[in-house]
């Protein structure tokens, strides 16, 4: 019995001993996989933390394709705006040279036309210069060219008693001369202005110089028309009584000089503007 006693004895002790060492060996196992467990929480919780930064990395990133998105979309549409500006400012330079030009070409039109009257009007002074002058004195008539127009001024000695429009027999020799080179010239217009000093008159018709400028104008264009054959389309007959004089009407001399006619040729205006614009085309 007491054998069997203590076989029990021994059994148990046996078997308490065993069962501490399995305890030991599962507490270190429990407090290994306690400290794994939260080695494990710890790496999860960083990597927890390093997705957030992941994923705020990756929105920025989003964020910022987006925006160079944007910026590209609004860059070509300022290089698009930046072409037609460009396309448009090539047209208006391309629009400026050409209004320039077209000027350039009128300048030069005008300048040639310009050229082609001045040589015509020193032509027909040279003419009547020298068939005027033959057999009158100098001091009697005179022959101007003033840009485009050429201007005979005649003392009226030559073409009329004092005072009176009737024209005299010494006159058709000059106005004979000046018919020749006018119908030679046929593009030309002619203007007949009369001029009077400050000598007021009043006689029959004539009340005042006006009306004596004026008849005296009317006289010498008749006789262009009817005498010598120049076209009356042409002719321009114009009084300016004594407000133009060529000098004070203080002596009889310069009163002389204030008592002319004048005989002014010039180019028509429409065919002369119609020369211009075939010159600019």
């Amino acid at each position: 019995m007491k054998k069997i006693s203590l076989l029990l004895l021994s059994a148990i002790l046996a078997s308490s001993c065993v069962s501490q060492k399995e305890f030991v060996a599962l507490q270190e196992q429990h407090d290994q996989a306690k400290t794994e467990l939260v080695n494990v929480k710890a790496s999860l919780q960083k990597c927890l933390i390093e997705n957030e930064k992941e994923s705020t990395q990756v929105f920025s990133l989003t964020e910022q394709v987006k925006s160079l998105k944007d910026d590209k979309k609004t860059a070509l549409k300022q290089v698009e705006n930046l072409t037609v500006l460009t396309q448009s400012s090539s047209d208006n330079i391309k629009s400026v040279i050409s209004q320039l030009s077209e000027k350039d070409r009128y300048i030069n039109g005008v300048r040639k036309a310009m050229t082609q009257k001045d040589s015509l009007n020193l032509a027909i002074k040279y003419h009547l210069t020298k068939n005027l002058t033959d057999g009158i004195q100098d001091k009697d008539i005179e022959v101007n060219v003033e840009k485009t127009v050429v201007f005979i001024s005649i003392s009226d000695k030559l073409l009329f008693k004092s005072g009176s429009y009737n024209v005299t027999d010494n006159a058709y020799t000059v106005l004979e001369k000046i018919a020749k080179v006018i119908n030679d010239q046929p593009k030309m217009e002619v203007m007949v202005e009369g001029h009077t000093d400050a000598t007021p008159i009043k006689r029959n018709i004539i009340q005042d110089n006006w009306d004596l400028s004026a008849l005296r104008a009317t006289s010498i264009t008749r006789i262009l028309q009817y005498k010598y054959g120049v076209k009356p389309q042409r002719l321009i007959a114009a009084g300016r009584s004594q407000y133009i004089p060529l000098g004070p009407n203080d002596t009889a001399e310069n009163k002389a000089k204030n008592r002319r006619t004048k005989i002014i040729i010039m180019p028509k205006l429409n065919q002369f503007f119609d020369l211009l614009e075939q010159d600019a085309n």
